[in-house]
């Protein structure tokens, strides 16, 4: 089993530790003590070059690990060649199109998709792509030219630093028919329940999903707290969230100032 060094999320700091990497399994040494199988992982997320691990155990547990690109290209490779995942071969432009203009050195690559339960990959030897399905705006099937003739494929647009970006996936038709039901499928629940996201929206579930708090978020995003709470509220009344802790504001009341004020004071002298 080789080693590579990495930061790890523990109890909210990055501890620094040397990760063993094996062909099935990586092991996380103290202060986290973890043998995590490849085929006990059942999501697999990226965020600001934090992977996101989610592993099926009594209950499920929730990983995050910082390091060097070459160090994740490996665990993504590794990771997404066994999860629980639906994954087919496939031809893909990834991305196709940006900002409603078409990229005109995007051209048709042999890869890998694989789905995960909060994205979708594009893989390849030289894309490793992440989409979650909550910057995906929309997925449509659609009749596009490729190599002179009129192909079935599909198209998923999504939003990518403020962007609207398209990827387009090409297989067989009746592939590419059971992956069109089964993205759309992934949406369905989200949309018999009428929820809709704004960008905003979008920015603070994924920061959520990738363990910052919620002062750092204000910070992040510039907003006040009473509209992160409105963003809360909106999640938790969808049911596609739920409450850690509490937080409270508070500020001193004149009697409160004069006690701090002598205090200060006394201990100055």
């Amino acid at each position: 089993m080789k080693e590579a060094p990495v930061k790890v999320d523990h109890n909210g700091s990055w501890v620094v530790v040397k990760l063993g990497i094996g062909e099935d399994r990586i092991v996380i040494p103290t202060p986290l003590n973890q043998e995590i199988l490849f085929t006990s992982i059942v999501d697999l997320a990226e965020t600001r070059s934090t992977l996101i691990i989610t592993v099926k155990s009594p209950k499920e547990l929730v990983f995050r690990i910082k390091s060097v690109d070459k160090v994740l290209k490996i665990l993504k490779r590794l990771i997404l060649n066994s999860c629980d995942a639906y994954r087919l071969r496939a031809y893909f432009k990834a991305p196709a199109i940006r900002g409603g203009v078409m990229i005109q050195e995007a051209r048709w690559e042999k890869g890998n998709i694989v789905i995960v339960r909060t994205g979708i990959w594009f893989i390849n030897p030289a894309k490793q792509i992440f989409v979650s399905l909550l910057d995906v705006t929309a997925i449509e099937m659609i009749k596009t030219e490729v190599k002179g003739k009129s192909a079935d494929v599909i198209r998923i647009d999504y939003t990518e630093r403020g962007e609207v970006v398209s990827s387009k996936i090409l297989c067989p038709v009746s592939t590419l028919q059971d992956l069109y039901r089964f993205l759309k499928g992934g949406n369905t629940e989200m949309e018999e329940k009428g929820i809709e996201f704004d960008a905003t929206d979008k920015q603070v579930a994924m920061l959520v999903h990738s363990g910052v708090d919620s002062q750092s978020i204000e910070n992040m995003l510039n907003i006040p707290h009473e509209q992160l709470d409105a963003i809360y509220d909106k999640f938790l009344g969808f049911e596609i969230a739920e409450v850690l802790i509490t937080r409270r504001e508070i500020k001193l009341n004149p009697k409160g100032v004069k006690n701090i004020s002598i205090a200060i004071k006394t201990r100055l002298k």
